[in-house]
Protein backbone atom coordinates (compact mmCIF):
# COMPACT_ATOMS: atom_id res chain seq x y z
CA UNK A 1 0.00 0.00 0.00
CA UNK A 2 1.36 3.41 -0.96
CA UNK A 3 1.97 5.78 1.92
CA UNK A 4 -0.45 8.72 1.57
CA UNK A 5 1.98 11.00 3.40
CA UNK A 6 4.64 10.35 0.75
CA UNK A 7 2.18 11.15 -2.04
CA UNK A 8 1.14 14.37 -0.28
CA UNK A 9 4.77 15.44 0.14
CA UNK A 10 5.51 14.88 -3.55
CA UNK A 11 2.33 16.71 -4.63
CA UNK A 12 3.06 19.62 -2.24
CA UNK A 13 6.53 19.99 -3.78
CA UNK A 14 5.14 19.81 -7.34
CA UNK A 15 7.04 16.62 -8.13
CA UNK A 16 5.87 13.98 -10.54
CA UNK A 17 4.69 10.93 -8.66
CA UNK A 18 6.66 7.91 -9.81
CA UNK A 19 7.05 4.46 -8.24
CA UNK A 20 10.77 5.13 -7.82
CA UNK A 21 10.26 8.42 -5.95
CA UNK A 22 7.65 6.83 -3.75
CA UNK A 23 9.98 3.92 -2.95
CA UNK A 24 12.96 6.15 -2.10
CA UNK A 25 10.99 8.56 0.05
CA UNK A 26 9.07 5.77 1.80
CA UNK A 27 12.39 4.08 2.59
CA UNK A 28 13.95 7.19 4.12
CA UNK A 29 10.88 7.96 6.20
CA UNK A 30 10.25 4.35 7.15
CA UNK A 31 13.81 3.44 8.09
CA UNK A 32 13.95 6.32 10.56
CA UNK A 33 17.65 5.71 11.23
CA UNK A 34 19.36 8.39 9.17
CA UNK A 35 20.32 5.89 6.46
CA UNK A 36 23.53 6.15 4.49
CA UNK A 37 23.38 5.81 0.71
CA UNK A 38 24.84 2.28 0.96
CA UNK A 39 22.24 1.19 3.50
CA UNK A 40 19.48 2.80 1.47
CA UNK A 41 20.64 1.10 -1.74
CA UNK A 42 20.75 -2.30 -0.02
CA UNK A 43 17.30 -1.80 1.47
CA UNK A 44 15.81 -0.69 -1.84
CA UNK A 45 17.47 -3.55 -3.75
CA UNK A 46 15.78 -6.04 -1.41
CA UNK A 47 12.40 -4.33 -1.19
CA UNK A 48 12.10 -2.39 -4.45
CA UNK A 49 14.45 -4.05 -6.98
CA UNK A 50 12.98 -1.98 -9.84
CA UNK A 51 14.72 1.17 -8.50
CA UNK A 52 18.11 1.71 -10.15
CA UNK A 53 21.00 3.15 -8.06
CA UNK A 54 21.32 6.17 -10.37
CA UNK A 55 17.65 6.94 -9.81
CA UNK A 56 18.18 6.76 -6.05
CA UNK A 57 21.06 9.27 -6.22
CA UNK A 58 19.08 11.65 -8.45
CA UNK A 59 16.03 11.52 -6.22
CA UNK A 60 18.05 12.06 -3.04
CA UNK A 61 19.60 15.18 -4.58
CA UNK A 62 16.16 16.35 -5.74
CA UNK A 63 14.59 15.73 -2.33
CA UNK A 64 17.36 17.69 -0.61
CA UNK A 65 17.03 20.56 -3.12
CA UNK A 66 13.24 20.65 -2.59
CA UNK A 67 13.61 20.64 1.20
CA UNK A 68 11.95 17.25 1.66
CA UNK A 69 14.94 15.68 3.41
CA UNK A 70 18.27 16.89 4.79
CA UNK A 71 21.79 15.59 4.59
CA UNK A 72 23.60 14.82 7.82
CA UNK A 73 27.39 14.66 7.67
CA UNK A 74 29.07 12.52 10.32
CA UNK A 75 32.51 12.99 11.85
CA UNK A 76 33.75 10.32 9.46
CA UNK A 77 32.45 12.42 6.54
CA UNK A 78 29.80 9.91 5.59
CA UNK A 79 26.53 11.33 4.30
CA UNK A 80 23.31 10.24 5.94
CA UNK A 81 19.74 11.33 5.19
CA UNK A 82 17.13 12.70 7.57
CA UNK A 83 13.42 13.02 6.80
CA UNK A 84 12.64 14.91 10.02
CA UNK A 85 12.40 18.59 9.11
CA UNK A 86 11.30 20.02 12.44
CA UNK A 87 14.09 21.71 14.39
CA UNK A 88 16.27 19.16 16.15
CA UNK A 89 19.86 18.21 16.74
CA UNK A 90 21.72 14.91 16.56
CA UNK A 91 23.37 12.62 19.06
CA UNK A 92 26.19 10.85 17.25
CA UNK A 93 28.31 7.91 18.37
CA UNK A 94 31.58 7.99 16.41
CA UNK A 95 32.36 4.34 17.23
CA UNK A 96 29.11 2.87 15.91
CA UNK A 97 28.05 5.82 13.67
CA UNK A 98 24.59 5.60 15.26
CA UNK A 99 22.62 8.85 15.03
CA UNK A 100 19.57 9.75 17.05
CA UNK A 101 17.42 12.85 16.90
CA UNK A 102 17.65 15.12 19.93
CA UNK A 103 14.89 17.63 20.71
CA UNK A 104 15.44 20.35 23.30
CA UNK A 105 13.46 23.59 23.15
CA UNK A 106 15.52 25.17 25.93
CA UNK A 107 18.76 24.49 24.04
CA UNK A 108 17.22 25.96 20.87
CA UNK A 109 16.30 29.16 22.72
CA UNK A 110 19.79 29.47 24.21
CA UNK A 111 21.43 29.05 20.81
CA UNK A 112 18.98 31.38 19.05
CA UNK A 113 19.41 34.11 21.69
CA UNK A 114 23.18 33.78 21.57
CA UNK A 115 23.29 34.13 17.78
CA UNK A 116 20.90 37.12 17.85
CA UNK A 117 23.09 38.92 20.41
CA UNK A 118 26.44 37.90 18.89
CA UNK A 119 25.79 39.13 15.34
CA UNK A 120 28.50 37.47 13.27
CA UNK A 121 30.00 40.12 10.94
CA UNK A 122 29.36 39.68 7.21
CA UNK A 123 27.43 36.45 7.76
CA UNK A 124 23.73 35.62 7.69
CA UNK A 125 22.81 32.56 9.76
CA UNK A 126 20.22 30.40 8.01
CA UNK A 127 20.23 27.35 10.22
CA UNK A 128 22.10 25.93 13.17
CA UNK A 129 22.62 22.18 13.43
CA UNK A 130 24.22 20.86 16.55
CA UNK A 131 25.80 17.43 16.53
CA UNK A 132 26.59 16.10 19.98
CA UNK A 133 29.30 13.45 19.81
CA UNK A 134 29.56 10.81 22.50
CA UNK A 135 28.76 7.22 23.35
CA UNK A 136 25.33 5.69 23.79
CA UNK A 137 25.09 3.87 27.08
CA UNK A 138 23.37 0.50 27.05
CA UNK A 139 20.98 0.69 30.04
CA UNK A 140 20.85 -3.10 30.28
CA UNK A 141 24.60 -3.34 31.00
CA UNK A 142 24.63 -0.52 33.56
CA UNK A 143 22.03 -2.14 35.87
Amino acid sequence: MVNKTVIRILVDKNLKITPQRIAVLEAIIGLDNHPSIDYLLQYLQLNFPHVAPGTVYKNLDLFVAKGIIKRVITDKDSVRYDAVLEKHHHLYCADTERIEDYYDDELNKIIDNYIKKKKIPNFKVKEIKLQIVGDFIDNKKSN
